[in-house]
């Protein structure tokens, strides 16, 4: 058998590098040779090793100990090892950030490997004639990619070649990389954000600044030329917060339709390329996927939409929830900048205009800067994938309620307001089916460490805004 530790167990080690993974390997053998499982997903991510989706297994032969290959840094993670001989490895961080510059380096033989995560580069040196240095990739070549190159020699770096640079072989293009002050660091992968023009979008800018905001005009979910105009595998993020919400219009032939290409089957292409490039994909959903009989709804809770713009929603939890890295966050009465119904009691009051209110629909408002800070929480946190209802807090109450509230906090008289019931209020009129219970059970989210103003607070604070 070869000469190296046959009888290992399967292991993972963190080193100075963030991400960047050693991996111990068994490797059994007998007179005949040996064997090992170089990549095996179901016993190497509980270890801690990304599901990070190969698409492409390269093998580079050596012919010669000595042979030098350079530090390449590409926009894709790598899983490296060797199937024959033995490699000095050295990876340095080329990533923007604290650690831009951390050296790791170690031999590598059949019974280890490196998992390499985006942006770190990676070089070796065989030390052994007749090396088989194997990679996996999750991402294929591309001229439009980024990539990002350290000079062997650096003397910053300074690495400590086993066998001197200047007696071994390496190509010309490697010997003229830049040293590390000359090296323009690898940025991360980026965010997007759809439905920029919205009130969540506006709010999104705030707590997510160095994103990228797309509004309909930039990015029309509905035209299929849209998802072939990016690169999507350097995006890590997609807040999808772009939605079809006319609730009554979509119960018309018209409406129906469109409801359904934003709410739908733009969200499968989302799914797909989410799933495709492993992206992980917020989506913003709502609270008429439930029928309302509940109080609170659960995340679990069985989807009962009553009407078209609910059948739409909930056919877009369904696939949204499909996709590897999600976070689904249900909402409910969203309040931000822009027409809504706090801005329209307060303009009521201020005209000396009397409204009726339906008294039956019973919830919390949902201010877009706390969603906002609620969706930033989920990403920052990295907290686990899944579905989150996401609300503001406090004491649930009807829509007559919010608005006698209003019109006391402008300076109006609340018994101005007049409470009817759903059915009065719509009579005569065409109109979407509403749940009439509302609420969200936030104890999940709270379980991440992240509890939403009482709406009330959130209503004062907007009014004196």
């Amino acid at each position: 058998m070869s000469d190296f530790d046959h009888g290992k167990a399967l292991a993972a080690t963190a080193t100075p590098i963030p991400g960047l993974v050693v991996l111990d390997l068994p490797v059994p053998g007998d007179n005949r040779g040996w064997f090992k499982e170089n990549w095996q997903r179901e016993k190497m991510l509980p270890l801690g090793v990304p599901d990070f989706g190969p698409v492409q297994n390269n093998i580079s032969f050596n012919d010669a100990a000595g042979t030098t290959r350079g530090i390449h840094a590409e926009p894709w993670d790598k899983y490296v090892s060797v199937a024959a001989g033995r490699i000095f490895g050295a990876w340095v961080d080329l990533r923007d950030g604290a650690t831009f510059g951390a050296v790791f380096t170690a031999e590598i033989d059949p019974s280890r490997a490196v998992f390499v995560p985006r942006g770190v580069g990676n070089a070796y040196q065989t030390l052994e004639a007749g090396t088989a240095y194997t990679y996996l990739v999750n991402d294929h070549w591309s001229p439009d990619a980024t990539y990002t190159f350290l000079n062997l020699a650096d003397e910053t770096v300074a690495i400590d070649w086993p066998i001197a640079l200047d007696s071994v072989e390496i190509s010309a293009k490697d010997r003229a990389h830049p040293r590390l002050a000359d090296v323009t660091p690898m940025g991360p992968r980026r965010t997007l954000v759809l439905g920029a023009g919205g009130q969540l979008g506006r709010a999104l800018r705030e707590v997510l600044p160095d994103a990228e905001f797309a509004d309909r005009a930039a990015f029309d979910l509905t035209d299929p030329a849209a998802w072939s105009s990016r690169r999507w595998r350097d995006y890590g993020t997609i807040v999808n917060a772009a939605a079809y919400t006319a609730v009554d219009r979509a119960e018309t032939p018209e409406g129906r339709a469109a409801a359904w290409a934003v709410n739908v089957t733009a969200v499968a292409e989302l799914a797909r390329v989410a799933t495709a490039n492993g992206i992980t994909l917020v989506h913003v959903s709502s609270d008429y996927v439930f029928d309302g009989s509940r109080d609170p709804h659960r995340e679990d809770e069985p989807l009962a939409p009553l009407g078209v713009y609910g059948q739409t929603k909930a056919a877009g939890d369904a696939l949204v929830s499909t996709v590897p890295r999600h976070y689904l966050v249900r909402t409910s009465w969203v309040i931000g900048d822009g027409a809504n119904f706090v801005r329209t009691m307060a303009s009521l009051a201020e005209r000396g205009v009397d409204p009726s209110v339906v008294d039956d629909q019973v919830g919390r408002l949902t201010f877009a800067e706390d969603l906002a800070a609620g969706i930033a929480h989920l990403l920052a946190t990295g907290a686990p994938f899944g579905t989150y209802h996401l609300s503001n807090s406090g004491e649930p109450a009807s829509w007559a309620a919010i608005a006698k509230r209003v019109f006391a906090l402008v300076g109006a008289d609340p018994e101005r307001v007049t409470g009817v019931t759903t059915e009065a209020y719509f009579a005569g009129k065409a109109a979407a089916p509403r749940p009439l219970r509302s609420t969200l059970d936030l104890g999940k989210l709270a379980a991440t460490g992240f509890v939403p103003r009482d709406q009330l607070d959130a209503l004062e604070a907007h009014l004196r805004r």
